[in-house]
């Protein structure tokens, strides 16, 4: 729809903090005076996150959504928002409100200018902890020099998109979704803006540290091979070691009458082959874990329900 505006939450476990931010965004978009839609993606909530959506979409003519059958992950989320939304610019955004509304005047002046990916880039505050920085900063490097996308430190997953990188982006098949990845590989014409971050009002971020690693694992098998190559060069390296040892070792029984018997170099030097050995098979697993989500050819997520949607409208 031409000049529609799309808005899409993914929630999970958030039902204290839907009507906040619906309120929020509403007061930002009647200044901007635009027309919208605001679609929340219930992620296989326990609480009442779907019941607060449903009093929302009685009440506001703008309010639309759509409830996975489980929990099947925030980038999943985002995917299904994405595929429903019908506006020429799509926002996406948390529901925790630690993204500010206000920002979104500042997305769409920079879409206005012709950027089709509008980024925004999270200025870490002191409430931080040293952890949550550092693992990010840490992430965030590691991504860009293994897969040669460059990601900004701090970039999240709220920003703007246009329909054509939607149009894109809903045509890929990956087993393994990075959103942020895809998006930046896409090339198409991007610019980031800074924001502070919101403290959390209400409930805990979703987002522990079993998550966190989990993404950052299918974020970088899904984008680079390097670590596979890495993997052949430390096995080379590790078998001249082992082979130098044994030489020495050949070397001291042979022209030395100073050879011990002991068990500490071999177990040792065996602990750590085996070692990096396990290392390897764990890194190939992954990869091979991918390769079979990816020809089990499954839906990526099955929707429950729906409100705002006909039949038709599903896709």
């Amino acid at each position: 729809m031409k000049n529609l505006l799309s808005i899409v939450i993914p929630a999970y476990c958030e039902d204290r903090n839907i009507a906040l931010i619906h309120k929020e965004l509403t007061n930002v978009l009647k200044k901007i005076k635009t027309q919208y839609e605001i679609i929340f993606v219930d992620d296989g909530s326990k609480d009442d996150t779907w019941d607060e959506i449903l009093k929302l979409y009685n009440q506001d003519k703008h309010i639309k959504g759509l409830r996975f059958t489980k929990n099947f992950g925030h980038q999943y989320a985002l995917l299904a928002g994405m595929n429903y939304a019908k506006g020429q610019a799509v926002i996406t955004l948390d529901a925790d409100l630690q993204h500010p509304p206000e920002i979104i005047t500042q997305l769409l002046q920079k879409w206005k200018e012709g950027f089709k990916i509008v980024n925004t880039q999270r200025i870490d505050n002191t409430k931080l902890s040293y952890f949550k920085k550092t693992s990010s900063t840490l992430f965030y490097k590691l991504f860009s020099f293994l897969s040669g996308v460059q990601l900004a430190d701090g970039m999240a997953d709220f920003r703007l998109l246009d329909r054509k990188v939607i149009d894109e982006l809903l045509k890929f098949n990956e087993a393994g979704l990075f959103i942020r990845g895809l998006i930046q590989w896409s090339g198409f014409p991007s610019i980031n803006i800074q924001y502070t971050p919101n403290t959390r009002q209400i409930g805990e971020s979703k987002y522990d540290l079993t998550k966190m690693i989990r993404l950052a694992l299918s974020a970088i098998t899904s984008f680079s091979i390097i670590p596979l190559r890495l993997g052949i060069i430390i096995g080379i390296i590790t078998s001249l070691l082992a082979f130098l040892e044994l030489l020495f070792v050949i070397f001291t029984k042979m022209f030395s009458y100073d050879a011990v018997p002991g068990w500490a170099s071999a177990v040792g030097v065996l602990s750590f082959l085996f070692g990096i050995m396990f290392i390897l098979i764990g890194l190939l697993g992954e990869y091979i874990g991918q390769i079979f989500m990816q020809v089990q050819n499954r839906p990526k997520y099955i929707i429950n329900e729906t409100a705002g949607y006909d039949k038709e409208d599903k896709q």
